[in-house]
């Protein structure tokens, strides 16, 4: 079969975009219910669970993919296939080993990891998702060999097998578990054990991807490194990213623990009650991580891109692929982080009727959060693929310190309680994104402009979040009390505002004719909307 064609670095996010909007409408079709269906403790169960899951899978695969899909593409560059094939055994190989040793930590001491974190019920979660992390790193290697060749297809088309599978087996099991009055443990356990499923099947289809379209790659005249040299290369590239990106993911794992300590030690709450809160904390993060769904394929295809730019030596085009990537992720991430914040209350009440009455609050915080969160990961991939790994792991390290202090005094304060959860990732993620920008400045050839990034597209989420507020404020007042005329006033606010903020980024040029170029049939829609 002939290799697929290469996408420009928008193009290819465009697609990986499509399917993220794909996977977040059968996520809230797998979580929403899910929660509900476990109620704000079990709930809290399958948080805990996938919270280590996120720590063993960060360190498998936070940096190595990022590594290898780096190398692949430096190696395209230069006309090396002999070069790619070997990078590739050696990643497949090295991914392997590792799954394999988080996955059996997992499933030989579920109870221990289970008792850190102050939530002995979530052991069987742990278990029934231990498999999953050898699953991944697996698939992984494919997905960074594909993003490598900048060919986002495969990964996007994984990614919707990978949710389907998790939401027709984790939902059924739930539903069966709790119809046949199982323990939430259990439940938890069956609703979990879907991810299991989901990444069994994206590593199938990734491996069919590979070997119908890539084969063993096509020989070349060139040498390749021997493996050891390739290894070195892998690690010295990967290790920083996953060190950084472990930061982050130990932290949470931390704040989850902390959270539960000291709203029980400190703050006074029973077990149970603190279990609660933290579950309705659980399913705000789950509509504060969509903003940055949005945002990872942008920064999964500036890697390659800004990769191959610097390979060639043309340092230019490397910042202003930096640059415009910026002023992108600002464009999609700034208004979604707004319209959570401003709607907080009908979002929470209308997506989880019955959960606890802080919910509101904290999706308040946490959509401003939301918005450094995505800037975060955008300066970090642009850091990483200019070869610059190392500064992400001072920012990450620095934001994890803050995180945990605030989170210590605050969560420990009986008055604020888990409302310091947010707060204290606000306050994280705005000092990395503080320290990544000047790390920018120093290392890229040219100092990006916030005013160019930020400004433009500030005027129009303005804009936006006011009308979204009026709009929501007068059709609660005329249509009166209830989830049904809360969800029908909700709806007619985020109508208004998509419109507002779509008129307002055309008036003002927030994004460029140039932009447009680069994702599909752009050009057409440039014209359309006279995007000059």
């Amino acid at each position: 079969m002939a290799e697929p064609k290469k996408q420009n670095y928008l193009h290819g996010a465009a697609i990986l975009a499509f399917g993220v909007v794909i996977m977040k409408i059968l996520g809230a079709i797998y979580k929403i219910p899910l929660g509900n269906i476990l109620g704000d403790t079990g709930y809290a169960y399958f948080l805990c669970a996938y919270n280590i899951y996120s720590v063993f899978l960060t360190l498998a695969t936070a940096g190595l993919p990022v590594a290898l899909s780096r190398m692949i593409a430096e190696a395209n560059t230069m006309n090396r296939p002999n070069q790619v094939r070997r990078i590739f055994s050696v990643a497949w190989w090295t991914f392997f080993v590792i799954g394999a040793v988080c996955t059996l930590v997992m499933a030989l001491f579920p109870g221990q990891l289970a008792s850190a974190l102050n939530n002995p019920s979530a052991e069987l979660s742990i278990l029934a998702l231990s498999p999953a992390v050898l699953l991944v790193c697996l698939t992984s290697a494919y997905r960074g060999y594909c993003q490598g060749h900048e060919n986002m297809t495969p990964t996007t088309v994984g990614q919707v097998l990978e949710v389907l599978a998790k939401v027709a087996v984790g939902l059924l099991l739930a539903w069966y578990l709790t119809s046949t009055a199982q323990s939430l443990p259990v439940a938890s356990a069956g609703a979990i054990f879907g991810v299991t499923i989901g990444s069994l099947v994206a590593l199938i289809y990734m491996f069919a991807v590979k070997r119908r379209y890539y084969g063993s790659g096509h020989d070349g005249s060139d040498v390749p490194e021997n493996r050891m040299s390739v290894l070195r290369t892998l690690l010295r590239i990967g290790i920083p990213i996953t060190l950084g990106s472990s930061v982050l993911s130990l932290i949470n794992l931390l704040d989850s623990g902390l959270c539960m300590g000291r709203l029980q030690d400190a703050a006074g709450f029973t077990e149970l009650a603190a279990t609660e809160l933290y579950g309705v904390y659980g399913k705000a993060q789950t509509l504060y991580n969509l903003p940055a769904s949005f945002i990872t394929p942008l920064t999964i295809s500036v890697v390659p891109a800004i990769s191959a730019t610097m390979a060639m030596r043309h340092s230019s085009d490397a910042n202003r692929i930096a640059e415009n990537s910026m002023r992108i992720a600002v464009v999609l991430a700034l208004p979604m982080g707004v319209g959570l914040s401003v709607l907080a209350e009908p979002i929470m009440s209308t997506i989880y009727p019955g959960s606890n009455e802080q919910g509101p609050e904290l999706l308040t915080i946490m959509g401003i959060a939301s918005f450094f969160v995505c800037m975060a990961l955008m300066m970090n991939a642009i850091l990483q693929a200019s070869g610059n790994e190392k500064y992400p792991i001072y920012s990450m390290i620095a934001g994890g310190i803050v995180k945990i202090a605030v989170n210590w005094v605050l969560v420990g304060n009986p008055e604020i309680n888990i409302v310091g959860a947010p707060i204290g990732t606000l306050c994280c993620y705005a000092v990395m994104c503080v320290m990544n920008f000047a790390f920018m400045c120093r290392c890229l050839p040219k100092k990006p402009s916030l005013g160019r990034i930020l400004i433009r597209p500030a005027i129009a989420c303005a804009a936006m979040g006011l009308s979204a507020w009026a709009v929501y404020g007068l059709g609660y007042r005329f249509l009166g009390e209830g989830r049904l005329y809360m969800a029908v006033a909700m709806l007619a606010a985020i109508a208004v505002a998509v419109v507002v903020y779509f008129v307002m980024v055309v008036a003002l040029r927030a994004i460029t004719y140039e932009d447009m170029k680069l994702i599909p049939k752009g050009e057409k829609l440039a014209k359309l909307l006279h995007i000059k």
